[in-house]
């Protein structure tokens, strides 16, 4: 039964280190709009998709599978988003 605790404990660890790390994306991506800097949009979408794959590896003791090579995929609703604000400025 402990060892269930222990797991309970990592990942609510874990899922509050994500959501801060959202935190921090959601603010700085809040601001590239704000200053319509669409490309640093962009770069943060995919910095965030970087860094929150990279934080569960370290955290699942799975790091030594990055990096990831991904297919390129139609990406994100916010990379959607940036492509479209590029596409008509």
């Amino acid at each position: 039964m402990n060892s269930n605790l222990e797991v309970n404990d990592m990942a609510r660890t874990l899922v509050e280190e994500l959501d801060a790390l959202h935190d921090e994306y959601v603010v700085a991506v809040n601001e590239a709009v704000a200053a319509n800097d669409l490309g640093r949009v962009e770069r943060l979408a995919a910095d965030y998709d970087h860094d929150a794959t990279t934080l569960v590896a370290e955290r699942e003791g799975r790091a030594h599978l990055l990096p990831l090579v991904r297919a390129r995929q139609q990406g994100s609703a916010l990379r959607r988003l940036a492509r479209r604000g590029r596409a008509a400025a």
